[in-house]
């Protein structure tokens, strides 16, 4: 294989593709924990969304931020779009839905630790909801 095909068959990590399932707004830190950010539209901020031990719990509150922050127009670029229930959450500042988002990741990865390591993760959330 030359360089330039291996090169295009690697992520953006270095690591061949296919060997681990990439989530929208998610990255792996080089010491094993999954991080997630995103940015706030119209503006160059960002809202930092926590690290987690599973990088589905990271793309899950990368999903609930997406969903509060561009609202159900968002839907068709969301990692686990079957887990959005669509609500109105008008106005929610971004320190809420900051909060909101980690405790949807934290939510998960609770449930994904409590699984074990050796059990397939298989997890059901009943969808977002509004408060705070």
């Amino acid at each position: 294989m030359r360089r330039s095909e291996e090169q295009a068959s690697r992520g953006s990590t270095g690591r061949t593709a296919g060997k681990e399932i990439r989530y929208r707004g998610v990255r792996r830190r080089r010491w094993g924990k999954w991080v997630s950010e995103i940015r706030i539209p119209g503006s160059r901020k960002r809202l930092w969304l926590g690290s987690y031990s599973a990088p589905q719990a990271a793309a899950v509150a990368h999903d609930t931020a997406m969903f509060l922050l561009r609202g159900p127009s968002s839907s068709s670029g969301l990692n686990f779009p079957d887990h959005v229930t669509l609500s109105d959450c008008v106005g929610m500042s971004p320190k809420s839905i900051q909060r909101a988002a980690s405790d949807a990741g934290m939510a998960i990865d609770a449930e994904l630790i409590a699984a074990g390591p050796f059990m397939e993760a298989t997890w059901e959330r009943g969808g977002l909801s509004c408060g705070n």
